[in-house]
């Protein structure tokens, strides 16, 4: 079965994290070497799924602290579903104000307007786009 193990540098290759990235995660424990072959960390292959999740995470704004709190979740963990639906709400947010300044840069590319910025319709986006002040 070890010879299903990863080390150090596959793990890195396979999920584009620098080893010291991955030293760093595991230390924060958000994975786990499956142990040692010299001085070499070994790796289950699933820490290259967990990986993605924890760069996704990260991507998407979440602290450490929250990606090992999702890593350890339990189903029973209430307090946490709910701080995760208004983690998916705030994101959601995000997503479309995002969609609106890529709309914006879209119409910008193939507007006629001298200079660009006068342009009534890449304003209209621009201003779509602003975060919205919590009710």
């Amino acid at each position: 079965m070890d010879e299903d193990m990863l080390d150090i540098a596959e793990v890195a290759e396979r999920s584009g994290l620098a080893p010291s990235a991955l030293r760093f995660y595991e230390q924060k424990g958000l994975i786990s070497a499956a142990g040692r072959n010299g001085l070499r960390r070994r790796y289950d292959p699933a820490t290259v799924d967990r990986l993605a999740l924890v760069t996704s995470a990260r991507n998407a704004g979440f602290t450490l602290a929250e990606i090992a709190e999702l890593l350890s979740a339990k189903p029973a963990d209430s307090a946490l579903r709910e701080r995760l639906q208004a983690k998916a709400a705030d994101l959601e947010e995000r997503i479309a104000q995002l969609a609106l300044m890529r709309d914006s840069l879209l119409h910008a590319s193939v507007c006629l307007h001298d200079p660009l910025v006068d342009c009534p319709d890449f304003w209209r986006f621009v201003r779509s786009a602003r975060p919205r002040p919590p009710a």
